[in-house]
């Protein structure tokens, strides 16, 4: 089945062909991820939004994204406004693309929330290896997986939006191996732990690393694009041995020029290239394109106009009209 899913993956289907039996069921993202890390198909590319609204989800899934990220852990969105954008991303894209959720915190409920909408999950400032495996813990179902997440009753619906994609196991383990788990290591704590983290708690499925928050955490100047500084760069090139070490999917973000975005993302499965936050910024860009083809200048009216002036107050100068309607130098009365 996978090597089939891949295949018409290739072929034009995109994330299509990971879809669940219904759209209310995560995709098999995992799977999606493993082929895009070893080459069977090409990384998935994504959009951000850090504005997270229900509109928003709702005009950009149509778009051809592989996949989009919902920021609830860095915006004002409740477990209701994310669970629509989910479904929205979800349904009108029909299929063809993931949504993630990046949750906020560690918190059991939220994980549980964002799974139940039929996303897969950011972990975010994951530092050891306790707090990776309560992450792990709260999205996986059994014992066998060390799982405490709960069981949702009525969140799909019996025998039409429940049916198991792989019908030899239970729902339950579907959900399983249908919904990813990335983590971002966010701190130098986070990294030295990394390879713990990872060789204890194997179901995590990709690993992002938080340059912005990295940077913060050791007294840099916070910036989503790197830097050149020696303990930066070491800290980087230990992480990426670790991944290395472990064959574990890198994502990240790849925005700019192509020439920045081959270098962001050289590495990874996983690529948000697109922020809706950033784009609409660019709205701004036309202002002075405009401004400039409009400059501040006196408007003659046409001869209809004038008359009417004429009639109303009689301030004309060589048929030109003031903006307050007298001739220059004259003084209303």
């Amino acid at each position: 089945m996978a090597t089939t899913r891949a295949a018409e993956s290739a072929a034009g289907k995109g994330m299509a062909a990971y879809r669940a039996t219904s759209l209310f069921q995560p995709h098999h993202t995992r799977e999606a991820i493993r082929d895009a890390h070893e080459g069977r198909i090409p990384p998935l590319f994504g959009l951000y939004l850090a504005l997270s609204t229900v509109p928003t989800a709702r005009l950009v899934a149509p778009l051809g994204f592989d996949t989009i990220w919902v920021d609830w852990e860095h915006s004002s969105c409740n477990v209701e406004t994310m669970t629509t954008m989910v479904h929205e991303i979800s349904f009108m894209s029909e299929g063809r693309t993931i949504p993630w959720v990046r949750v906020p915190g560690h918190d059991h409920a939220a994980i549980g929330f964002a799974l139940d909408a039929g996303a897969s999950v950011v972990i975010p400032q994951v530092n050891t290896v306790a707090e990776a495996q309560h992450a792990v813990s709260s999205a996986k179902f059994g014992v066998q997986n060390r799982g405490t997440r709960s069981a949702p009753p009525f969140r799909l619906t019996w025998g039409i939006s429940d049916l198991p994609s792989d019908p030899n196991v239970t729902l339950m383990e579907n959900l399983n191996r249908q919904a990813a788990i990335m983590i971002q290591i966010e701190t130098i704590e986070g990294i030295d732990n990394l390879d713990a983290i990872l060789t204890e708690v194997p179901d995590i499925d990709a690993v992002w690393l938080g340059i912005l928050d990295i940077r913060a955490s050791m007294g840099l100047k916070a910036t989503g694009f790197g830097g050149t500084e020696p303990e930066y760069l070491q800290a980087v090139a230990k992480f990426e041995g670790i991944l290395k070490k472990h064959r574990k999917p890198r994502g990240g973000q790849g925005l700019g020029t192509p020439e920045a975005m081959r270098k962001a993302c050289k590495d990874n499965s996983i690529n948000f290239i697109a922020v809706d936050a950033v784009a609409l910024k660019g709205l701004a860009d036309v202002l002075p394109v405009a401004r400039k083809i409009f400059p501040a200048e006196r408007r003659m009216v046409d001869a209809e106009e004038k008359a009417e002036v004429v009639k109303s107050n009689g301030h004309l100068k060589n048929g030109e009209v003031m903006a307050n309607g007298h001739a220059e130098g004259e003084v209303p009365n």
